[in-house]
């Protein structure tokens, strides 16, 4: 079984800390065998490679990262027949999701209307479920 990167770790390690603090839907994270990365499995029993290869660019990584997570969130909330809004915007709640990007050299959750930044990547505040889109 293949270990991934530390770097990567890092970087997957504050995108699912998000993920657990506003997505009604959680995976189970398993190490690929194939390399260094990890596949994310929904409830439903689909899965999706989350892969990265570090270029010394911390919020580049944090950002491709944080981009295949909510791919995935989005599929996975989806099929559990939630509304695919992950993470959701403060400012438009229900309307669309955050965008992640760098800005100032930090990634970023931006509202992609506005670019107003509503959080760093591993730092959205936690909601409660019933808050949840």
């Amino acid at each position: 079984m293949s270990v991934p990167l530390p770097e990567f770790a890092e970087a997957l390690a504050a995108v699912l800390r998000d993920l657990r603090a506003q997505c009604a839907v959680q995976p189970d994270v398993v190490a690929d065998e194939d390399g260094p990365g990890v596949v994310l499995w929904a409830p439903d029993g689909s899965g999706q490679g989350v892969y990265a290869e570090p270029d010394g660019r911390s919020a580049v990584l944090l950002v491709d990262v944080a981009e295949q997570v909510q791919t995935w969130a989005v599929e996975a909330l989806w099929a559990a027949g939630e509304p695919t809004v992950w993470p959701r915007c403060p400012e438009h709640p229900g309307s669309h999701p955050l965008t992640a990007a760098v800005e100032k050299g930090a990634a970023v959750w931006v509202c992609p209307r506005t670019a107003t930044v509503a959080s760093r990547v591993g730092e959205l505040p936690t909601c409660r479920v019933g808050d949840r889109p």
